[in-house]
């Protein structure tokens, strides 16, 4: 891939529709503070295992992104719509921005680089970059192998679609305090949590592999995503499904994972393993 998706750093180039939706999202996120119910709480804090550690960690990033391992397409499909439940897009949009990142990590061209500010790495990159969620024709160019299928495609143009159905459904099913909580709370807060892998883990920790980027493992970020946080081991070896690479990196989706292989639900699974003079150092 030769060309980049230009990324104007002004502004005053405000997405609004973005803009206002996160502005929404998080007056929602307040609200939900004034409608407190533990049965809303823990209804969101499942959906939240399962957007962010099933939707993000387990399909959008070592899934659809980097093939780590695969799955029977029906999986496939479920991880990506549980992907889209987090508001970060659809699945090609996704895998494109990503891979794009691997390309140019913290180069020129890299969507979200700490490089550029740590504020635009976290989301000033969502609010004022280009707005692409919806331009699935471009998306697709780096993305192709999800832009050949019909379903990917009509998902990442109508990624909003299934959080408005399961808004729908807390809603009637639980009121207002399931809505607020299960889709709100639950939504913002994933997306901070997403984000803080593309800030924090490119500024604050320790660094395994000398890289070519600014990768860092950060352990809090690893425990707020699921394992994303082991982000230096992540772009030393991006096609493992594995990224808690010692002992003490705790890594849930990578369990997950191999929990699905164990039920014959995903095979081929690529896993990196740690150095062995690290794990000599560290057993010493």
């Amino acid at each position: 891939m030769q060309e980049t998706i230009q990324t104007p750093y002004r502004l005053n180039n405000v997405n609004w529709v973005t803009a206002v939706a996160l502005i929404v999202f998080h007056a929602g996120t307040v609200a939900s503070l004034f409608y407190f119910e533990w049965k809303a709480v823990l209804v969101a804090a499942f959906l939240y295992w399962l957007c962010i550690g099933c939707g993000i960690g387990m399909g959008y990033h070592r899934l659809h992104t980097h093939r780590s391992y695969k799955a029977p397409r029906a999986l496939e499909y479920f991880l990506a719509v549980c992907g889209a439940l987090t508001l970060e897009g659809g699945p090609i949009f996704w895998v494109a921005t990503h891979r794009i990142h691997h390309q140019l990590s913290d180069q020129e061209g890299d969507p979200h680089s700490p490089r550029d500010g740590a504020w635009w790495s976290h989301m000033g990159w969502i609010v004022f970059g280009n707005a692409n969620h919806n331009n699935t024709a471009a998306m697709a160019k780096y993305a192709p192998d999800l832009g050949r299928d019909p379903f990917y495609r009509w998902l990442n143009t109508w990624h909003y679609v299934p959080l408005v159905i399961l808004g729908l459904a807390l809603l009637y099913f639980g009121g207002l305090p399931m809505l607020l909580w299960g889709v709100f709370t639950r939504v913002t807060l994933g997306l901070h949590a997403t984000w803080l892998v593309n800030s924090a883990t490119h500024i604050w920790g320790q660094r395994r592999f000398e890289t070519r980027d600014d990768s860092r493992n950060n352990w809090w970020v690893a425990l707020l995503t699921f394992g994303e946080g082991w982000h230096n081991n992540h772009h030393a070896h991006p096609a493992s499904s594995r990224h808690g690479l010692a002992w003490y990196e705790f890594d849930p989706t990578w369990l997950q994972i191999r929990l699905l292989k164990l039920i014959g639900l995903a095979r081929n699974l690529n896993t990196a393993k740690l150095p062995e003079a690290s794990a000599r150092k560290r057993a010493a």
